[in-house]
């Protein structure tokens, strides 16, 4: 039986540890944004999500016969946005954020953490993630542990007139149910913005992105790894090849642990794994 690793990830060229862009022309295109990408544990299923004349849809094609399907919206709307795909640890809940409000119908609000579940036709209607990781402000961008735990940010805790002081929260989740969410200290969180966090499925080490003093664009992505005794290490900025003057931003390890992908100049790029080992020293 021959190996389907090569159709694997849209038939692309694997990259090296310098960053390039995730297959050019079919979905990163240079006339729309892409960012918030996601493959499923085997490869054969990618989740993205796309800026649509002022809001965002979430995309998403699949390995079929020897061959990728036409990338089709799956989560869109004339009224609402759709984004920051990522599914649970087994692959039976695809989450997102939406600006749309919880009857479905009306003005936009803030922006929530929303999922819906697998079924046989495709994917269910939108469910709201529920109070204790929803409030009144925005939540963006989740992702999980193996053992269920959801990382994502949230601007709840911001000053008045600090509106762009996101912070990263994790929320366990015991028996389907997620817990009151806990601020992570000031070794990731600061005064700035902290968003979009890539947690390891191990939770060995976190990626997000942040806007802070001394960042080399008009936001960065950061590191931090678990420390023996399970606090986190003082955030770093990855620095270059992977942090230019653009904004980078949504990243993303693959389950095989092989490739890095995140969002650069409202393009999806992917580079080496092995690019995160340089960050433990």
């Amino acid at each position: 039986m021959l190996s389907q690793e090569p159709l694997l990830y849209l038939k692309q060229k694997p990259p090296s540890m310098k960053p390039k862009v995730f297959a050019p022309g079919i979905i990163s295109t240079k006339n729309e944004h892409e960012f918030g990408s996601v493959f499923s544990k085997d490869g054969t299923e990618f989740f993205y999500g796309v800026d649509v004349n002022g809001r965002s849809e979430i995309r998403y094609t699949k390995l079929v016969n020897a061959s990728w399907s036409k990338p089709k919206a799956i989560f869109s709307d004339e009224a609402y946005s759709f984004n920051d795909p990522f599914l649970s640890p087994d692959e039976n809940e695809l989450y997102y954020i939406s600006d749309m409000p919880l009857t479905r119908e009306g003005d936009e609000k803030d922006h929530d953490i929303w999922y819906s579940k697998k079924e046989p036709a495709g994917w269910s209607i939108p469910i709201n993630a529920g109070e204790l990781i929803n409030t009144e402000k925005n939540e963006y961008y989740m992702s999980f542990t193996d053992s269920g735990t959801m990382y994502f940010s949230s601007n709840t805790a911001a000053e008045t007139g600090r509106d762009h002081d996101f912070d990263i929260y994790a929320s366990k989740r015991i028996l389907g149910v997620f817990q009151k969410p806990e601020k992570l200290n000031e070794a990731v969180n600061t005064m700035a913005y902290e968003a979009d966090v890539f947690v390891a499925p191990d939770e060995s080490y976190i990626i997000f992105c942040a806007s802070r003093k001394g960042g080399l664009g008009q936001g960065d992505l950061y590191i931090s790894f678990k420390k023996d005794d399970g606090s986190w290490s003082k955030s770093k900025n990855m620095g270059k090849p992977i942090n230019t003057r653009n904004h980078e931003l949504c990243p993303f390890v693959t389950k095989d642990g092989k490739y890095f992908f995140y969002t650069s100049n409202k393009d999806i790029y992917w580079v080496d794994a092995k690019i995160i080992n340089q960050y433990r020293k």
